[in-house]
């Protein structure tokens, strides 16, 4: 999403570029923003520690916390023994990342930042689903329907990883052959991520409700007691279902790349091409350093088409900004298909679409 300044015609026929409000202050981010990445280096070294970790850094009282450290090569046993050997617990490989999910010692942190094999050490953040607007034509308003009618391009043979709340095997989940009476679930694949249960249903309901935009057949909508059957746009796309959100539609940073290290790792079983990620949370570094973004550039590096949330924060006026630059990470990321939220008025056109005034807005 890019920004352009604002333009108006002179009475000379010349175009006067006038400069916004919000661009101005976007600008004077930026700039603060270059301060800030010049002043990590300015001790001679490089800054590895996230600023939500500084806070915590040099503390003796025996407290931990959850870290994702990110490393400078795919970590070995002996990596991981230097970090239990300061009082750290390994808890999740993400060679995926070249890093893994560990329990440190906050008294910890400073000598795991010293270490010339660690690249950057932040928090196991959590994150959120974000919910969805009315999507009763939606499919009719991005012309799904004549992209399967017209072209075949219904989903047949193709995995979509749906990383979320879990996916409930729903009706309209079911393919059905009429002729000879045969059916089964388009939900291929189930595993748990969620700590403290191998639960893979959608206790929150989100997951579902993804996986019906996807893939729902219709079959509970269609006939002459309805008005309007809600499919799918791709009906005939298989499931492969990552949950990541418990039942209350929260979930953590380690658990979501765990989950994206698997779908890659499944790429070739269920010729996963689509990975759809229906959650995010606030960014707070680079692109190139957060360990969720680099998880889902992993994914594009491996063929994998990875599609974003851009979040709910449009409405959010913190910085001054209308609210741009309130997308969540990962959508945030450069390689990713970023997706914001429609109002479709209830209609198949498009003439008549607005952008919904809470999806968050760029730039990414």
């Amino acid at each position: 999403m890019a920004f352009a300044a604002e333009t108006q015609p002179s009475s000379d026929g010349s175009i006067l570029k006038t400069t916004t409000t919000w661009g101005a202050r976007l600008v004077l981010f930026a700039l603060i923003t270059l301060l800030a990445s010049g002043l990590s280096f300015a001790d001679g070294k490089k800054h590895k520690l996230s600023k939500d970790l500084d806070a915590l850094k040099g503390g003796h009282n025996g407290a931990t916390v959850d870290v994702i450290i990110q490393f400078n090569q795919t970590p070995t046993a002996v990596h991981h023994q230097k970090v239990q050997n300061k009082g750290g617990v390994l808890k999740t490989k993400l060679d995926v990342i070249k890093g893994a999910h560990y329990s440190v010692p906050t008294g910890s942190l400073e000598d795991l930042e010293n270490d010339p094999d660690v690249a950057y050490i932040s928090p196991n953040r959590p994150l959120s689903g974000t919910s969805a607007s009315t999507l009763d034509y939606a499919a009719e308003t991005v012309n799904a329907p004549m992209a399967r009618q017209q072209w075949g391009l219904d989903g047949t043979g193709i995995g979509v990883a749906v990383i979320d709340s879990g996916v409930t095997a729903v009706g309209d989940l079911y393919w059905w052959i009429p002729s000879n009476q045969t059916y089964g679930s388009r939900v291929v694949y189930s595993q748990n991520f969620v700590p403290g249960t191998t639960d893979t249903s959608d206790q929150y309901g989100h997951g579902t409700h993804v996986a019906g935009i996807i893939a729902g057949a219709g079959w509970f909508s269609t006939g002459s007691n309805f008005t309007h059957t809600f499919k799918g746009i791709a009906p005939n796309a298989n499931i492969i279902n990552l949950r990541v959100l418990d039942q209350n539609g929260a979930g953590t940073d380690s658990s979501a790349i765990a989950a994206i290290q698997t779908a890659i790792s499944l790429k070739s079983t269920y010729n996963i091409r689509v990975i759809n990620l229906s959650f995010g949370r606030q960014v707070f570094e680079s692109y190139t350093l957060d360990p969720l973004c680099q998880a889902v550039e992993a994914a594009w590096n491996a063929g994998i088409v990875v599609v974003a949330a851009a979040g709910n924060q449009g409405r959010r006026d913190s910085a001054g900004t209308e609210g741009y630059g309130t997308i969540a990470a990962p959508g945030n990321d450069p390689y990713v298909i970023t997706v914001g939220a429609m109002k479709t008025a209830n209609t198949p056109t498009r003439t008549d679409d607005t952008i919904a005034s809470y999806s968050s807005k760029g730039p990414t």
